[in-house]
């Protein structure tokens, strides 16, 4: 169960950091090359991405047994928008006395109707793969990673992202415990850099 809940804090110590508060309006993509199709346009739901742009402070608490208190670290995450359309995130801190760094890129699936998301990092040589929704009302993302644990075996990491206000959130990933309940592996507490 240790090897399992560090495998998902290491994978997954950032993970989906999107979808914050909606601003007015989204960037817009490039321009369509002349005679080429046309190129995608941002929409309501890119708009979402649009908030996690910037620089944030993070404070990471790994919970590397039931009971025991977390880990504690310190993190910076770097967001940026690409085309409007793709969230590029990444990620430096360190995790159980190693330097750890991590990359993903998320946006908004219009044929699944969900955002989708990858997320790898120096602690694993497989790539996660993540879909989500957003409740607009609760301000609260929550979707699912299907990676490796640390025994490599797949496993589904569920993940929730709760913005507090425009510049705070917090990022909780959970995978299934022995009894099969979903068991805190990380959190975040994220504050926007000013």
């Amino acid at each position: 169960m240790k090897k399992t809940l560090a495998s998902a804090a290491a994978l997954c110590l950032l993970a989906l950091p999107v979808f914050a508060q909606q601003p007015d309006k989204p960037a817009a993509a490039p321009a369509a090359p002349a005679g080429g199709p046309p190129m995608p346009q941002p929409g309501p739901e890119h708009a979402l991405l649009q908030g996690d742009v910037g620089t944030w402070d993070a404070t990471v608490e790994s919970f590397m047994a039931p009971g025991a208190p977390p880990m504690v670290s310190k993190g910076t995450e770097t967001n940026s928008l690409m085309a409007g359309l793709w969230l590029v995130t990444d990620f430096k801190s360190e995790m159980m006395g190693t330097a750890f760094q991590g990359h993903g890129v998320s946006g908004w699936d219009p044929a699944k109707k969900k955002y989708v998301g990858t997320w790898a990092d120096n602690m694993s040589t497989s790539i996660g793969v993540i879909e989500s929704s957003y409740d607009a009302a609760a301000k609260t993302m929550t979707g699912y990673m299907d990676a490796p644990d640390m025994t490599g075996k797949m496993t589904k990491h569920k993940m929730v992202t709760e913005w507090k206000d425009a510049d705070t959130r917090v990022f909780t990933i959970s995978m299934p415990g022995p009894d099969g309940k979903d068991v805190t592996g990380l959190r975040i507490t994220y504050k926007r850099r000013k």
